[in-house]
């Protein structure tokens, strides 16, 4: 049987006025995928390299295998919020983390990692030749335009994805660098399978821009804030007093954006 686990981490600034980053991973807990389950850590700022990963993943994999009972196959790691410069930065720490947790949860346990980071941020867009086949009063691409050839990376694994229809203006594609492959996967199921993750976001009837887990982590660091937020108001502190108190401790954020595992079964940040 073989299963795949999707993982999608996330760095994100707290709203206080605190010099911690928020770290959010995400990982599905089935085979179709459809249920999620969320991993928080703190961590110093300015930091883009995620530095707990490796115990994020262990956590993540092991909510995976006690909801299906089963170890996954085949990982595959959809990574944004980086830019080119730091792809092999990024890459060689984060891989090596998902390795370790494989073999912390058993020795010689070694999954295919596929390892795919998500741009949004860029100014390519993309138009219809014929005019017949626009959508919408913006005149879009259809939803599922993919390209992979011509404005591309001569050399590199990397395709455009517009897997969203435009309502309003422009449609941006996603741009969609892959760094790692164990699984050897061809380009059109890589591209089918992110396409089809589009579709799986429980908030939207739609497809939307990015493949699921991605909106997922995000919402998990919407949540983490407000956590935070709220330990500020039960503290009775306010924010008129410095960052020095031992609330604003990086031990104290730590257990602020816990949840119970009860509320991580059912997905609370959705």
């Amino acid at each position: 049987m073989k299963l795949v686990a999707l993982i999608h981490p996330c760095v994100s600034p707290p709203c206080l006025n605190v010099r911690l980053f928020l770290l959010q991973c995400v990982g599905s807990m089935d085979a179709h995928p459809s249920r999620y389950a969320a991993a928080v850590r703190v961590q110093q700022h300015r930091q883009e390299v995620i530095n707990d990963l490796s115990s994020m993943v262990k956590e993540l994999l092991m909510q995976f295998y006690k909801s299906t009972r089963f170890k996954p196959n085949r990982i595959v790691f959809y990574r944004d919020g980086v830019s080119e410069g730091q792809f092999l930065t990024v890459l060689n720490h984060e891989l090596r983390a998902v390795r370790q947790a494989c073999v912390e949860l058993e020795p010689g346990y070694q999954p295919g990692i596929t390892f795919i980071v998500v741009q949004k941020r860029h100014h390519t867009r993309l138009f219809c030749a014929d005019k017949k086949e626009q959508i919408g009063r913006s005149g879009n691409i259809p939803a599922g335009t993919t390209v992979d050839v011509g404005i591309c990376h001569p050399t590199e694994f990397d395709f455009y994805l517009c897997s969203h229809a435009g309502i309003q203006g422009t449609s941006r594609p996603s741009h969609y660098h892959v760094l790692w492959d164990d699984n050897g996967l061809s380009a059109d199921e890589l591209q089918q399978l992110t396409y089809q993750l589009c579709h799986t976001y429980v908030r939207c009837t739609r497809s939307v821009s990015i493949p699921a887990p991605a909106y997922y982590a995000h919402l998990v660091a919407f949540r983490a804030r407000y956590h935070l937020v709220e330990k500020e108001h039960d503290s009775g502190e306010g924010s008129h007093h410095s960052g020095n108190s031992d609330d604003r401790a990086p031990s104290a954020m730590a257990r602020a954006v816990l949840v119970h595992n009860d509320a991580n079964k059912v997905m609370y940040f959705a």
